[in-house]
């Protein structure tokens, strides 16, 4: 059976992807970051989301691949992509297609700070 968690950023299924297919499978889960391109990424920021994915992960093994315990990994993996857009390490896409900032205002440097 397919199981998602699905937030604003992150969506992870319990499937892999063939043939531009998702195939659920009991053992193999598939992440896709930021599937609105609300972000741009830097390659370094990106492998950090994987990390930090592969890490919460090992956390959970051995527990029930559940609904449950799937959105909280979603759920900590949002907070990171967070963290990631206040420490400045991305940014918001402003030629993406919905702008409405739903990790907060960007910050704006004054003039005399630069």
């Amino acid at each position: 059976m397919l199981l998602k968690s699905t937030t604003r950023h992150i969506h992870i299924y319990t499937a892999e992807v063939k043939d531009n297919e998702l195939v659920p499978s009991d053992s193999v889960l598939t992440l896709d970051v930021d599937p609105d391109n609300e972000f741009n990424w830097s390659e370094e920021a990106l492998q950090q989301v994987y990390r930090a994915f592969d890490q919460l992960v090992e956390e959970y093994s051995g527990e029930d691949l559940s609904d449950y315990n799937l959105r909280r990994i979603g759920s900590d993996l949002e907070h990171f992509v967070r963290s990631l857009l206040q420490s400045g390490q991305i940014n918001y896409n402003l030629k993406s297609r919905a702008l409405n900032y739903s990790m907060g205002l960007p910050q704006v440097i004054p003039n005399e700070a630069v």
